[in-house]
């Protein structure tokens, strides 16, 4: 066996996984199925079975999301809360998991539970390393959740005029503020 070379296993996986997130993020958890993933991603629905187990263990692996929080270490104090805006928006911009985990997260519990080990596991620690008082880091990444979740649905889930249309730039502009003060406020 050759070790630089994907095995065809691999490519199968990564197809059921791409198609997953684009129909989770279009149908949202409840009104996607197996069948119509599997057709997405040109396979049997057995192969999807076969890797994953349940939809409930598919829509978990889909929804694996590394947000890749930038170090806000090395950003300027009062920019901080315009550089993380910068961030998710170009995350939801390019990232179709991102969409598919927050149209679960409102109508199922466990895509819900999700959502909340991200913010645990991956926002928490970030805001602590820059906020005032690391012990205030729970409260304030929940702040900064509220305002980043509030503006992605209206954005990309509800299309909501005119944010749908504006540029992330203006959008940065305005979300920037909040999220500084939510992270630098004494």
């Amino acid at each position: 066996m050759t070790h630089g070379k994907p095995r065809r296993s691999d490519a199968t996986r990564a197809a059921i996984l791409a198609a997953a997130r684009e129909r989770f993020g279009v149908d949202g958890y409840e009104r996607a199925t197996i069948r119509a993933i599997a057709a997405d991603a040109g396979i049997d629905p057995t192969m999807v079975m076969r890797y994953y187990g349940n939809k409930e263990k598919l829509f978990a692996a889909a929804a694996d999301v590394d947000l890749r929080l930038p170090d806000l270490m090395t950003v300027p104090s009062d920019q901080v809360g315009t550089r993380l805006a910068q961030h998710f928006l170009n995350r939801w911009e390019h990232d179709e998991a991102m969409a598919a985990l927050l149209r679960a997260g409102a109508t199922n519990e466990a895509a819900a539970q999700r959502m909340r080990e991200i913010l645990t596991t991956q926002l928490v620690p970030m805001v602590a390393a820059v906020c005032p008082d690391p012990s205030q880091a729970p409260t304030r990444a929940a702040l900064v959740a509220s305002q980043v979740l509030g503006a992605a649905l209206c954005r990309y889930i509800l299309r909501l005029s005119p944010l749908a249309e504006m540029p992330p730039q203006d959008i940065t502009a305005w979300l920037g503020p909040t999220l500084q003060r939510y992270l630098r406020r004494v």
